[in-house]
């Protein structure tokens, strides 16, 4: 069975009215991949929260403290997006040990998806765009320390560019970064990942699936990694309140379709996280972030 990453306090974060977050699609995505057959219960398992020590490997340690004790200053908290509060530092703790543990899982069975991350706007002393630590380079900081790896390479599809992605494993040559993303999109300043691939506004499936398909199989070739992180953000979507690409949903199926494809292939291990996606209607929304569980399923039946 494909290990499912998932803990309820995901969702679990009171956010002030009209927020932009859809801080629900967790919880969602949980109860449609059990309603629809997608998924088992016995599928699931549950990060234990990380701790500030482990953090404080990827990210300043002032930062850590002042977050966890609830101690930012509001210029700092504006940035994050989000409001300080106990259950934002729970939710936190838990959705960054998540991506680690979908890892670790990646690497026992091939294959292993996280109902959350994708945090690649947390820098080294702050975070940004309702990205507060980043799950992405502290997963695979956590493996590549305990000598499980020797290479991890990020393939991160969110709409957005990975900017604190890129900004954190500059120089490591041991984790390798690729952002496909909107040059128009946010950040606007964007800083340089091992590869960027811009796309310009309108970008529909043929020409993102076949810069997607051609660049991941030369990065793969080229790199070798010994294990993917995936960020298989949705807001890549035509109707995505706060992305720019017109890509379908059957376009998000077969971009994931192929990426998991290209990983089994090959026998590296794949880890992904469902990313950024923006929608107020929540079944839409959910439906797009299952294409990539259907995906997974059609190859790990």
């Amino acid at each position: 069975m494909i290990p499912l990453v998932y803990h309820a306090s995901y969702s679990r974060l009171a956010l002030p009215p009209k927020h932009r977050f859809p801080i629900s699609k967790y919880a969602h995505l949980y109860h449609y991949l059990l309603n629809s057959g997608l998924a088992s219960e016995q599928q699931f398992i549950s990060p234990k929260p990380t701790h500030a020590a482990e953090l404080e490997r990827v990210h300043d340690a002032g930062y850590v403290q002042a977050f966890i004790q609830g101690t930012l200053d509001a210029k700092a908290i504006r940035r994050l997006g989000f409001p300080w509060s106990q259950h934002l530092v729970t939710r936190t703790l838990h959705s960054v040990a998540g991506t680690a543990l979908c890892a670790r899982r990646a690497l026992d069975q091939g294959i292993a998806l996280h109902l959350a991350g994708g945090y690649h706007h947390a820098h080294h002393d702050f975070g940004s765009g309702y990205c507060v630590f980043n799950d992405l380079v502290f997963a695979a900081r956590q493996l590549l320390d305990s000598g499980e790896v020797d290479k991890v390479m990020i393939i991160d599809c969110d709409v957005h560019q990975g900017d604190g992605t890129a900004t954190l494993t500059a120089g490591d040559r041991d984790i390798v970064s690729c952002s496909f993303h909107c040059d128009a999109n946010f950040p606007a300043r964007k800083p340089q990942s091992d590869y960027d691939i811009a796309l310009a506004p309108g970008t529909g499936d043929n020409e993102y699936l076949d810069s997607v398909n051609t660049t991941v199989n030369y990065l793969l070739e080229l790199e070798k990694p010994d294990i993917i992180l995936y960020d298989a953000g949705v807001d890549i979507h035509a109707d995505d309140a706060l992305g720019l690409l017109s890509v379908s949903l059957q376009g998000l199926y077969l971009r994931d379709l192929s990426l998991l494809t290209q990983a089994k292939q090959r026998g590296i291990p794949l880890a992904a996280v469902i990313g950024g996606g923006y929608s107020p209607d929540p079944l839409q929304l959910t439906q797009r972030h299952s294409q990539l569980f259907l995906a997974a399923n059609h190859l790990w039946p």
